[in-house]
């Protein structure tokens, strides 16, 4: 198979695509669920709440942090990890936006 031609598609499109994909695995869509009802979190505490090995827990912390869904701060030896809010009403308005534009009372094959 070959690579993705991601030029082909708008920067919009690239950046969804992204999104979709760091929340594409259930333990980060249960590290993202843990981080909103705790609106904070050092990273060990992920550890005890999702039963994941520390190194699976940063791996899937680092996915998210990459695409700029979460933010993190060093405190000592520890880094705790929250919602980056500019980032996550941009990502909720883009899917919002795509969402809104079907309409469901077509109806279709």
């Amino acid at each position: 198979m070959g690579l993705t031609k991601t030029e082909k598609f708008t920067q919009n499109q690239n950046e969804m695509a992204a999104m979709a994909k760091a929340l594409a695995h259930p333990a980060r869509v249960a590290i993202i669920q843990h981080l909103i009802k705790a609106n904070a979190c050092i990273n060990g505490d992920l550890v005890s709440e999702l039963g994941l090995a520390q190194a699976t827990i940063s791996q899937h912390l680092r996915e998210l942090k990459e695409v700029g869904l979460i933010q993190g701060t060093i405190e000592g030896t520890s880094i705790s990890y929250c919602i980056n809010p500019g980032k996550w009403t941009e990502v909720r308005d883009a899917f919002n936006n795509l969402f809104q534009g079907f309409d469901t009372d077509l109806t279709c094959c």
